[in-house]
Formats: C-alpha cells, sequence, structure tokens
C-alpha cells in the first residue's frame, strides 16, 4: 500500500530536483529520501526519474506527480477542515432562546462570537421556555436560553442572571403615579393581561389577580399593543422592557421575589460540538455582564 507521506516525499524530490535539498524540506536524511523512492518505485512497478540525479522524470513519474499533489492537496484540504471544526472556527450552531434574550442579548453576543469565527453557520429560535427546553431535548437545538423549568427530563441547566419582573401599563395610568413599587394589592381592580412568562410568578396574590384573566397575550409586540390601547396591563421580565415603548411604562413591582432564572439549557450525557462548547463558555462569560449592563447592574 502506498503511503501518503511516501508521496509527499516524491513530489518534494521531483520539485526540488536533488535528493539533499528534498531531505531538508521535509525533515529526513537523504539516505532516508533514497530508500523511500527506492520503495515506492518497487510498489508502483517501474522507475520514477529517468537518472540517479533525480532531475528529470519519467512518463510514470510526470503521471505519479500530477496524481500526487492532487492527493496531498485532497489530504491537507481535509486536515485543515477537521483542524478548524475541532477549533470551533468551522460548523453549525442552532440556538433556541425566549423572545427577550433573542433580541436584547443574543445580537451582541453573536456579533462577538462570530469575529472570530467567519465561517460559522447559526440558526436562531425565537420561542418560549417550554418549546426551547423541547427543541434542544429533541436535538433540533444545540443549546438553549430560558427561564429554569420546573421539571427534569433530558436537559441540564446552567444559571445565566436573574430578572425582576415588571408591571407594564400605559403612561396615563394612575398607577404611574404612586411614589413607590406597585404592590400586589394595588391590582386587584385591574385587568390583567396574562402571558407566558409571568405564569411562573408564584405569589399567591399574584395566582389570584391572574385566575381573574380572561386574556391571554404570547407574543411581546402583541402584548405592548394591548397595554398601549388601555386593554389591561401585564407583567413582563425587565430585560423583555429593555428600550422605551413609546406610550408604557414600566413599573417596579414591590415584590422583590418576583423575578426568573435564565440559564443555559443543554441535553444530559450528550457531548456538544466544538462550535456548541465554545459558545457555551462565551455565553457563561460575556452574557451575565452585557444582561448586568443593560438591568444598570
Amino acid at each position: 500500500m502506498i503511503k501518503l507521506e511516501a508521496l509527499r516525499v516524491f513530489v518534494t524530490v521531483a520539485e526540488s530536483g536533488n535528493i539533499k535539498d528534498a531531505a531538508d524540506a521535509v525533515g529526513r536524511t537523504a539516505s532516508a529520501v533514497s530508500m523511500t523512492l527506492k520503495q515506492l518505485e518497487e510498489e508502483i512497478g517501474g522507475p520514477l526519474f529517468q537518472t540517479d540525479r533525480k532531475n528529470s522524470l519519467t512518463a510514470l513519474g510526470n503521471l505519479m506527480l500530477d496524481l500526487g499533489r492532487e492527493q496531498i492537496r485532497s489530504f491537507d484540504k481535509s486536515v485543515s477542515i477537521m483542524r478548524a471544526f475541532a477549533h470551533s472556527r468551522i460548523g453549525s450552531l442552532s440556538i433556541a432562546s425566549v423572545p427577550s434574550v433573542a433580541t436584547n442579548v443574543l445580537p451582541p453576543i453573536l456579533q462577538r462570537f462570530l469575529e472570530t469565527r467567519p465561517q460559522v453557520q447559526v440558526e436562531l429560535f425565537d420561542i418560549d421556555t417550554a418549546q426551547v427546553r423541547r427543541m434542544v431535548e429533541s436535538g433540533v437545538a444545540d443549546i438553549g436560553i430560558a427561564g429554569e423549568s420546573r421539571t427534569g427530563g433530558g436537559v441540564e441547566f446552567t444559571p445565566l442572571f436573574s430578572d425582576r419582573f415588571k408591571l407594564l401599563c400605559k403612561d396615563d395610568h394612575d398607577l404611574c403615579r404612586l411614589d413607590r413599587p406597585v404592590e400586589w394589592s394595588d391590582l386587584k381592580a385591574a385587568t390583567l393581561i396574562r402571558n407566558g412568562a409571568s405564569d411562573r410568578i408564584e405569589a399567591e396574590d399574584y395566582k389570584q389577580i391572574s385566575a381573574r384573566s380572561l386574556i391571554t397575550v404570547y407574543n411581546v409586540t402583541s402584548l405592548v399593543a394591548m397595554v398601549k390601547t388601555g386593554l389591561g396591563l401585564t407583567i413582563l421580565p425587565s430585560l423583555t422592557m429593555y428600550g422605551a415603548y413609546e406610550g408604557v411604562a414600566a413599573l417596579d413591582l414591590g415584590d422583590t421575589t418576583a423575578s426568573r432564572q435564565v440559564g443555559l439549557v443543554e441535553r444530559r450525557d450528550v457531548p456538544p460540538s466544538p462550535v456548541a462548547a465554545a459558545f457555551r463558555a462565551f455565553a457563561l462569560k460575556e452574557i451575565p455582564v452585557l444582561v448586568s449592563e443593560q438591568l444598570g447592574g
């Protein structure tokens, strides 16, 4: 069987025109190079050089040179691709994320991450926590970013940051004139619009208010539009309301326990790809810092 390294030696000799220079180029002794050429000729079944000086190829040698160069280029390219994949410079990354993180956090995070990985392909799914979990568990997404799940299963959760809930109301609502945070008792007569995120609040007073709600909206854009018309109030994580919404106000809640824990969602016992592993390490380092800056520490 002809070995690739033997082909590499032959091509180097053919291009150098002599054994000495070729031996220096491949880091071997002249006698070792000569032996490799002899074995290669025996295996091929014919001479590759017209003379012992190795500066003139036979017809077989010319054919071997063309084919050898092609094989070496193909092998070296394959090795380069494998190394790039192993070092997360190429590959694909599928991320499932809750909308607030997908909109306000991932754009600058991905920009920085991809600066040194311009050939990495990224796919982003903007979905709710339950769907994030399902996509990661099924293997459709490499990694997820979502609220902490209450149940176990085939995924594990690594915290990134905590996000306080706030009340979203029309900017001329009576609650805007309070000189203190909003208490649950202030909302007993209010029309609450439920959403998937606020359903995670455990406070008993909130649950009683939520149970009376007749409207549930899951899309943040639609939710904000309904609040702006005065249809009702809603409660969302602070990050969801990062940036100004014209015509609405985001008010602090007196219940400081009303918060969500956001983190990475990953499959248990399934090793990540090199790109996913690199993004995981990057996210754990960069996302908490960015969110802290956005939410004012």
